[in-house]
């Protein structure tokens, strides 16, 4: 998920560690909403921002990537430094906030990001007995839930998080922190979205319900 580019030491402060550091974040995110967050500034029109397959996010410095396909769900990669790529996350999470604050309406509904994280690393995530996912939700605020089940076809799990755009932000980065400190195990079998049976099965009800059957 990351890769050192320079010497590091245990002793290195956090700024020192993200000069350093490439990462690699996935999420999953539904396809037209995952392209007109990333494609919103400078990318040109939005629906044309999956076609390209990758750009350079300009506020935030990431190249941002939408997985290409037809199915309601798509993986976005945002990499850089760790700096960039969260400066990235929060410019996402502020958007989608906007978007779901309806012009502003107090009460907004929180935020949710399903990051996309190997199965091998999900141990080191919970902690024992749950301690370490405890204590991230407890020091962000944010809610953190993780998959139980592998995504379809894959070896990694959905986590998903909750809250504000701030709140989620210190969250991904406590979550960055410990995925950095415990690599993958093994081989990693990414996610590819597709349709399922049950979106397929949805796709011919609504089809059913929207014209006589012939």
């Amino acid at each position: 998920m990351a890769s050192p580019e320079g010497p590091s030491s245990v002793d290195s402060s956090p700024d020192e560690m993200e000069l350093s550091i490439t990462l690699t974040l996935r999420m999953l995110m539904h396809g037209k909403l995952g392209a007109a967050e990333v494609g919103g500034q400078g990318a040109g029109n939005a629906e044309f921002v999956p076609a390209m397959g990758a750009c350079h996010h300009p506020q935030s410095s990431a190249r941002i990537t939408i997985s290409e396909g037809s199915c309601p769900e798509r993986i976005t990669t945002i990499t850089g430094s760790t700096d960039a790529v969260f400066r990235a996350v929060s410019m996402i999470a502020f958007k989608l906030e906007e978007d779901l604050g309806d012009g502003g309406a107090p009460g907004r509904a929180p935020v949710t990001l399903r990051l996309v994280i190997p199965a091998s690393q999900c141990g080191s995530l919970i902690g024992r007995a749950g301690a370490k996912i405890r204590e991230i939700r407890e020091s962000t605020g944010a809610q953190v839930q993780v998959a139980g089940d592998l995504l379809p076809n894959s070896t990694e799990r959905a986590v998903t998080v909750s809250g504000g755009p701030d709140t989620i932000v210190q969250c991904v980065r406590q979550i960055c922190a410990v995925i950095l400190e415990s690599p993958p195990k093994g081989a990693t079998i990414p996610y590819h979205p597709g349709l399922s049976l049950g979106t397929i099965l949805l796709s011919a009800n609504q089809v059913r319900g929207s014209r006589a059957a012939v």
